[in-house]
């Protein structure tokens, strides 16, 4: 069973990543990004933040890129808003069709 706290954590950085990336992110190569959900580890120390980007693979490596680069804003923005001790480290990963699939098979 999972975490209840890593679980509402991972809920509210997806709801306040999703708002950074529409709002404060000036990148121009992270564009058409949805979090499709956020996997926070049970002590809070790190976070996987899946993401789909509409567009071919150069613009998913673009933008893969782009996040990587405002990884620490991202991060820094996240721990005020949601005021936690330590904020947890931040990854991005793809979701793909196949990814999705199994994420909608374990629901």
């Amino acid at each position: 069973m999972a975490n209840n706290r890593a679980v509402r954590v991972g809920e509210q950085m997806k709801k306040e990543l999703s708002d950074l990336l529409i709002r404060d992110i000036k990148d121009p190569r992270v564009r058409f990004v949805t979090v499709t959900g956020v996997d926070v580890t049970g002590d809070l120390q790190q976070a996987t933040a899946f993401i789909t980007v509409l567009g071919d693979d150069e613009e998913k490596k673009a933008t893969l890129a782009g996040l990587e680069k405002a990884k620490g804003f991202i991060r820094s923005e996240i721990g005020k808003r949601i005021r936690l001790r330590k904020t947890p480290e931040l990854s991005f990963a793809l979701m793909n069709r196949f990814n999705t699939e199994i994420a909608l098979r374990t629901f």
